[in-house]
Parts: structure tokens; C-alpha cells; sequence
């Protein structure tokens, strides 16, 4: 990944990290280079929506004047959700999305994706030449001049068009459904009532008061205790949790207890393969899915790739070879016959259409994928690479690999941006993924490359 834009754009505390300046040059960059490579009539187009973060404000205006000042024309959605971005710039055709958002960061971060015209995640060498452009390594673009200078539009319709789209996916009425929605206070709060109430279901909702600085406060996907209290004192259904931009969503059981992406998949992806729409049987998790979920799958006859942490391998992996179900642990999933990015609404419609069509509860649907206690270690050490190649490290892996057989798993992982390996065990109790994780960095401290294990 560059200097400034890792896997899911480019993101930090706004002001900061990330600054009007830098909204203002990617703006200009893009105009300028979709504006040489439009090949339709008219002038280059580029749609931009936000999330509720008070900075996406000054981000949005400073995207459209760099858009604008290159020649290209800047289309507002305003506050959406990233999937609303990636499905508005794929239908209408235009040449390039941005979504302002840090997903379910506090509200002090904030930033920018950027979707090609598929409405897939942006190709690296276009964000590195933008990066390139930010740090002066390019000559200065010339600006837009005249008549050739672009224009603003308003373009909240194509909110409504989303919207349309994600009632259509429902197989049934939800009528006599009693689905709660927790908003985050973020991109959701008003596309989530309004999906759910067009498709009959009177959603009952939490966290949809958004005042730029509440987004993901104690609400949605990464606080859902929240969610799980109001679905069972409300006698709910279903309830579902939704992250900051809306590319994720986590489910609560009738009896209030959550159900993860790794759940929701094995949900998905049985149903999808007894109506024969599950490709090649197979659904793509990443590294860090749980065991519990491989030993599910394994069980009805369910193939699964591996990929690298983030959706965005999930999805590349996905397209590659074909296949129609994959997505994370934290609620990113890509039905991909359906979009083509990670999108919440469109995952609580898919969990809503079995149960639905089977006529059982959430808790009954998840039954058979068994969540394995899981432990995670952060550790310092001096040196990544030479730490895993150590000897004694490796042993140390092989040796608990081979004491938990087929009842668990360990895992190494290395962080992209610190010193930092991440030692996973999952197992049939917490306390023995908890020992296997401390003999593997016990013999990093007798190699000498342990530093620290982080609290």
C-alpha cells in the first residue's frame, strides 16, 4: 500500500492526518485524469457521497472544488453509504466514486475511498500517481478555465435509485417482521428505515440521530450490546447492527445473541447452495475467520478459499474465479451476484430472505456453526520476518498445531504498519487457546525477538 492510501482509502484524524489540502489535490488529480481518459460526450463525472462525521462536510466541498477546478463535473449524493457510491457509479455510468468516511473510526477520523467505474475499489496506480500529485513529484495540473470549468450537481436521486434497488432483493414481505436497526448515528440512518419500511416490516431503530460527532459512539457493528439489550426488551426478531458508511452489518438473534459475519455467511451460503446460486459451493473468508466456521462448512459440503485481512482481497478473490458469497468475521460481506463492495443493507436483506423462505429463527439458522474461544496476542519484537523464520518459533507453532489436531488452530500474523506480530489460538476453551498462544511467545522471548506483549 502508498504513502497515504492503505487497503480501504485514505484515512486518519481529519485535519490532521487527513486535510482539506489533500481532499482539494485528490480532487484535482482525478478530474484532470478522467477528464484525459473520458471516453463518452460531455465532460468527465464523478459522483461523491459522506458519511455524518462533521469534517465530511469540508471534505465533500473540497473534493467538488478540486473536481470542478480540473474541468470535470462533480455530482452530490451527500450522505450515503459507501455501497450506495460503489452501486450509483456502476448504474449510472459514472467515471469515478468517492465516499468521504472512515467506516466505524471515531468521529474525529475521517477518509476518502475511491471506486472505479465498476464501482469496485480504486486500482493502486491511479491512487499512487494521486499520491504522487500531493507530494509535488508531478507537474502542477492546469486548471480548468472558461466554459471547460465543471459544474456542481445535486444529485440526491440517485439515493433514491439505491434504494429502489435493495427493495427489489427481498424475495417476500417483511410484513409482521419485527426487525430492529441500529444506525451508528452514521450513512444508514435514513436509508435503513426507509429500505425496511417499504418492505413492510415497521423497523424499530436505534442510534439514527446523527450530530457529527456521535457517529459509532457506544452504537452499530463494533458497540452491539446496545442492539442485543433493545432486540430482546422489544421482543424483536431479528435486530441488525450497521458500521459508520454501511459496508458492514452484524445480526442479534431473537434471544438477543449476536450473530457474526462468520455466522451470517454459513447462513447464506447453505441456503445459496441448496437453491443451487452458491458458485462452485465455495464461499471466500479471510485468514482470520474462526475455526468453528471451516468445521461448519466442512460439515455440509462447503468448499472456502483464504485470503489476506480486508474485504478488499475477499472481493478480488471473488471476482477472479468466480464466486458469489464471501466476506470477513466483522460483518464485511460481498454477495457479489448483488454488488460489489461489502454492503450492510444488502446482507440483513439476504439473512432476512431465509429466514423468510425456511420460516425459522435466526438462532435456529445458526445452529451448527460453533464459534471456537478465541485468543489474540499482540506482541512487539525487533524484527517481523526474522521472528517467524526463527526456529524455535516455528517449532513452537508446529508443536501446538499438532496438540489441537482438529479441535482448534493457531495463527501468525503480521501487522502491515508496526513491529507487531498477532499470535491467534482458537481452541475448545479459552484457557487452552489462551496456553498455546503463550508457549508460541515463550519461544519468541528464548529467541531473543520479543520486545513486549502489548495490553
Amino acid at each position: 500500500m502508498g504513502k497515504y492510501f492503505g487497503t480501504d482509502g485514505f484515512r486518519g484524524k481529519a485535519g490532521e492526518v487527513l486535510t482539506a489540502e489533500h481532499a482539494f489535490k485528490t480532487g484535482r488529480y482525478l478530474g484532470y485524469y478522467f477528464g484525459k481518459n473520458h471516453s463518452g460526450e460531455g465532460r468527465a463525472r464523478i459522483v461523491i457521497g459522506k458519511d455524518t462525521r462533521r469534517s465530511s462536510y469540508m471534505f465533500e466541498h473540497a473534493l467538488a472544488a478540486g473536481i470542478t477546478a480540473s474541468g470535470a463535473d462533480a455530482y452530490m449524493i451527500h450522505v450515503t453509504t459507501t455501497p450506495c457510491i460503489s452501486y450509483i457509479t456502476n448504474d449510472e455510468k459514472f467515471d469515478c466514486g468517492v465516499m468521504i468516511s472512515a467506516s466505524h473510526n471515531p468521529y474525529f477520523d475521517n477518509g476518502i475511498k475511491l471506486l472505479n467505474a465498476e464501482g469496485e475499489k480504486m486500482d493502486d496506480a491511479l491512487q499512487d500517481a494521486i499520491e504522487d500529485y500531493i507530494d509535488g513529484k508531478i507537474p502542477e495540473i492546469p486548471y480548468a478555465t472558461g466554459d471547460a470549468v465543471g459544474k456542481v450537481e445535486d444529485f440526491y436521486f440517485g439515493r433514491n435509485r439505491y434504494i429502489g434497488y435493495l427493495t427489489n432483493l427481498a424475495e417476500k414481505s417483511l410484513e409482521n417482521c419485527k426487525v430492529g436497526i441500529d444506525c451508528a448515528n452514521g450513512s444508514t440512518w435514513m436509508i435503513g428505515r426507509a429500505v425496511f419500511d417499504a418492505l413492510g416490516a415497521k423497523p424499530k431503530v436505534i442510534n439514527n440521530n446523527p450530530n457529527g460527532l456521535n457517529i459509532n459512539f457506544n452504537a452499530g457493528s463494533t458497540h452491539i450490546e446496545g442492539l442485543q439489550q433493545f432486540v430482546k426488551e422489544n421482543m424483536l426478531d431479528v435486530g441488525f447492527a450497521f458500521d459508520g458508511d454501511g459496508d458492514r452489518c452484524l445480526a442479534v438473534d431473537e434471544n438477543g445473541d449476536v450473530v457474526n459475519g462468520d455466522k451470517i455467511m454459513y447462513i447464506c451460503g447453505k441456503y445459496m447452495k441448496e437453491k443451487g446460486t452458491l458458485k462452485d459451493d465455495t464461499i471466500v473468508t479471510t485468514i482470520m475467520s474462526n475455526f468453528g466456521l471451516y468445521k461448519a462448512l466442512d460439515n455440509n459440503e462447503i468448499r472456502y478459499e483464504k485470503t489476506k485481512v480486508g474485504d478488499r482481497y475477499v472481493y478480488e478473490c471473488m471476482k477472479e474465479k468466480g464466486f458469489s458469497l464471501g466476506g470477513e468475521q466483522s460483518g464485511h460481506i460481498i454477495f457479489r451476484d448483488h454488488a460489489h463492495t461489502g454492503d450492510g443493507m444488502v446482507t440483513a436483506i439476504m439473512l432476512m430472505n431465509v429466514m423468510i423462505k425456511t420460516q425459522l429463527p435466526l438462532s435456529i439458522l445458526a445452529k451448527g456453526c460453533d464459534m471456537y474461544p478465541q485468543v489474540l496476542k499482540n506482541v512487539v519484537v525487533d524484527d517481523k520476518e526474522a521472528t517467524l523464520e526463527d526456529p524455535k518459533v516455528k517449532e513452537a507453532c508446529d508443536d501446538c498445531t499438532a496438540r489441537l489436531g482438529n479441535n482448534g488452530r493457531v495463527l501468525l500474523r503480521a501487522s502491515g504498519t508496526e513491529p507487531v506480530l498477532r499470535v491467534m489460538a482458537e481452541a475448545g476453551s479459552n484457557a487452552e487457546a489462551e496456553e498455546n498462544v503463550d508457549r508460541i511467545i515463550g519461544a519468541m522471548a528464548a529467541s531473543g525477538h520479543l520486545i513486549e506483549v502489548r495490553k
